[in-house]
């Protein structure tokens, strides 16, 4: 994976993580605070305290991929506080946070649906 495809899910971890987990402990995380099996179809997201860490946990067929990402100067936007200890969220997401915008912030056109066109 170089980038998440946008379809894919993406599950946010929102506690800061300790970046020395690897992937035992992260998917032990996945499996305990989020009650998700960390084989399923999806990616799991961990970001540090500093906010300049990301690591990526998923399952590929036979193993899991650990994907990292380190900010030189920069810090990666992520919500300090929530009543959930994770967020789901979509590949395309992901992307935006991966490139620095405020996915929190930045809201889409509103979705509209109506019953007929007349």
């Amino acid at each position: 994976m170089l980038r998440p495809q946008p379809g894919i899910q993406a599950y946010l971890y929102l506690e800061p993580v300790d970046m020395r987990k690897s992937i035992d402990g992260l998917a032990i995380l996945v499996e305990s605070e989020l009650a998700l099996s960390p084989m399923m179809e999806a990616l799991f997201v961990f970001c540090n305290r500093g906010r300049d860490k990301i690591k990526i946990l998923y399952w590929e067929r036979n193993g899991f991929v650990l994907w990292y990402k380190r900010l030189e100067k920069q810090r990666f936007r992520w919500p300090r506080q929530s009543d959930f200890n994770y967020e789901q969220r979509d590949g395309r997401d992901l992307n935006y946070l991966l490139d620095g915008f405020d996915i929190w912030q930045q809201r889409p056109h509103q979705t509209l649906h109506f019953d007929s066109v007349s």
